[in-house]
């Protein structure tokens, strides 16, 4: 009985597939295609990456640009160095005409966290805004450029 039992087994396991892992070799294959791929890859992700960040202050600005307008047009006037930014959220002092708040919710800084510059009058007559990039120092190149409106 004993014997009729064993070779029930014997049979059954040799009729039953053999399951089959990876062997090193492939495993060491793919891990090197893997590695080619995200060296390639990567560098232009992640440069994409720090663009988008300058590209955000831009858009930024050109908002703030066009609420600016809209309180020129409200109170005839751009908001004073002194009054700032916050003129578009908080009604300045004794300004008459003002009819904001000229943007929802707080006062947005630059994707680096740091405010925007305003000046009023700007260096070329008009307004400044600016972004000091992400340095948070005048000048630079790269995501380190200022980012001003344009005139």
């Amino acid at each position: 009985m004993a014997n009729l039992f064993t070779r029930t087994l014997r049979r059954a396991s040799a009729q039953r597939p053999q399951a089959r892992g990876f062997t090193l070799i492939e495993l060491l294959v793919v891990l090197a295609i893997l590695t080619m791929l995200a060296g390639l890859v990567g560098p232009r992700v992640l440069s994409q990456l720090g663009g988008a960040k300058s590209k955000t202050a831009g858009v930024q600005i050109a908002d703030l640009d066009k609420s600016l307008e809209l309180f020129k047009l409200d109170v005839g006037r751009y908001p004073t160095t002194e009054e700032g930014l916050d003129a578009l959220v908080k009604r300045p002092g004794s300004v008459n005409g003002w009819n904001g708040p000229y943007i929802k919710g707080e006062l947005p800084k630059d994707p680096w966290g740091n405010p925007y510059r305003y000046a009023s009058p700007g260096a070329g007559g008009g307004i400044d805004i600016i972004s000091l990039g992400s340095d948070g120092a005048q000048g630079g190149e790269g995501e380190a450029a200022d980012v001003r409106n344009k005139p």
